[in-house]
């Protein structure tokens, strides 16, 4: 059995494909790979080349694999449906070009969301009709990635969107057919909502495809759940910190994956904050060498 351990732009502080503050792809790759890393994420679409004639050689110079890509839009907005399938079906492109396997579906960060992120019992939910268009609209991209592409589909919590807390994911995988969506499940912000990470690899682990490993500083946690810090802020707190110095136990993490027979990537995604002072490949470096103390090779 073989689970390999990649990385994803994201821990460069690359979220956005535009932000003028993102590094160069190329360093992206490199420091990637310096980092003791053999596979990565494509990032958010238009990040990296889409042309596979250039990104092709360039993830060979650098002995990566690409492992899959996010597609990160407003599934809860129906007026940005347009934009969502637009960066839904480059994002299958892309991935399809280069033998990637794993498309990830997340609801970007809501405006309606973003104030109560970690604090379930507070934050507004939609009503049955919205609710209903919204996970339609997750469903058809998750069929046109299985079906139209042959990529394995997850769907991914994520803080201040309207898939955060554990009963959100719950309710949409028991209403849409597992033969078209499976779990990429992130061990982070699963414990920023507010639940245990492990019990739900436990329940779930036949569903989950693929993984995300995030940590979450306890301190900061409680911190802003205490004072009602909103998602933004919690994160320039540093909320996302490096691997093994959070509150998700990856040791029983592994040992869920071992006792399950999971195969394939796990991929490393801290957050990281463009505007803190940060060194992504030396948090790159610390998290790969955190995850080879515990047994991951």
């Amino acid at each position: 059995m073989t689970i390999r351990i990649g990385n994803a732009p994201c821990s460069w502080g690359v979220e956005f494909a535009n932000d003028a503050r993102n590094p160069t792809w190329q360093t992206v790759l490199q420091e990637c790979a310096g980092a003791g890393y053999k596979g990565i994420e494509l990032g958010p679409i238009g990040f990296m080349p889409e042309d596979p004639t250039i990104l092709g050689p360039a993830l060979a110079a650098n002995d990566l694999t690409l492992i899959g890509g996010v597609v990160f839009r407003p599934f809860h907005d129906a007026s940005q449906w347009d934009e969502v399938m637009d960066a839904s079906m480059r994002t299958c492109k892309a991935l399809v070009a280069h033998g990637a396997k794993h498309l990830v579906l997340i609801d970007s960060i809501s405006p309606r969301r973003a104030p109560t992120a970690g604090r379930a019992k507070e934050a507004e939910q939609m009503d049955k009709a919205e609710w209903t268009a919204f996970r339609d609209r997750i469903a058809d991209v998750a069929r046109m990635g299985t079906e139209d592409y042959g990529l394995t589909v997850g769907i991914h919590a994520h803080a201040a969107g309207f898939i955060d807390f554990e009963p959100e994911l719950e309710r949409l995988l028991n209403e849409v057919d597992e033969k078209i969506l499976k779990i990429c499940f992130d061990t982070g912000h699963h414990s920023y909502a507010g639940f245990d990470p492990v019990a739900f690899m436990k329940k779930h682990i036949a569903r989950i495809s693929y993984m995300h490993f995030k940590d979450i500083d306890p301190r900061v946690k409680a911190n802003v759940i205490a004072n009602r810090t909103g998602f933004y802020e919690a994160c320039g707190q540093g909320i996302f910190c490096n691997l093994g110095k959070g509150d998700v136990n990856f040791s029983a993490v592994r040992k869920v994956l071992l006792d399950n027979g999971f195969e394939g990537w796990c991929t490393v995604e801290q957050d990281c904050d463009p505007t803190l002072d940060v060194r992504p490949m030396d948090d790159a470096k610390a998290n790969r060498e955190y995850l080879e103390s515990i047994g991951f090779k």
